[in-house]
């Protein structure tokens, strides 16, 4: 599954990181920021994760989301 959202502000060096390490625990197969910087988008095991999951990974890493963007709108 993949999910976007509309990020307030670039991600740091160290949101990035953080990132890097979630993928490797909860199952977040990949993700990519366009190249404005303001999207986020992950590739996720949806048998492992949920939505939910996925979004409070983002408040771990203290990544300030402004909403969930629609996939036929990016």
């Amino acid at each position: 599954m993949e999910i976007t959202f509309e990020l307030r502000s670039p991600l740091t060096a160290e949101q990035v990181r953080q990132l890097g390490n979630f993928s490797n625990t909860y199952g977040l197969r990949r993700f990519r920021m366009s190249d404005e910087g303001k999207r986020l988008t992950f590739e996720y095991d949806a048998s492992r994760l949920k939505e939910t999951q996925v979004a409070h990974v983002l408040g771990q890493a203290r990544i300030s989301v402004v909403r969930r963007v629609d996939p036929l709108a990016c």
